[in-house]
């Protein structure tokens, strides 16, 4: 299991484009990979959860994965959350 915490760099600003391709990325993976804020733990993977979060460019979250690809998963996501 890997954990990482970033800061999102990524305008996300609240539209559905920037969350689709950021699930679009989560899924290219085989492992598990969630996204953790405040209290909340969100499959990556889904699309409704993600949209729930509300992820703002200089939010604080937590990475998590677990499985086979889960040093490549981690990398991919946070590739996507922090890139500008």
């Amino acid at each position: 299991m890997v954990r990482k915490p970033i800061v999102i760099r990524n305008s996300m600003d609240l539209e559905e484009r920037p969350i689709a391709h950021l699930v679009q990325e989560a899924s290219q993976y085989g492992c598990q990979i969630y996204i953790e804020m405040n209290e909340m733990k969100v499959n990556a993977k889904s699309i409704m959860g993600m949209m729930s979060l509300r992820l703002l460019k200089g939010e604080e979250v937590t990475l998590v994965a677990d499985g086979v690809d889960e040093q490549e998963a981690v990398a991919g996501i946070e590739g996507f959350l922090v890139k500008e």
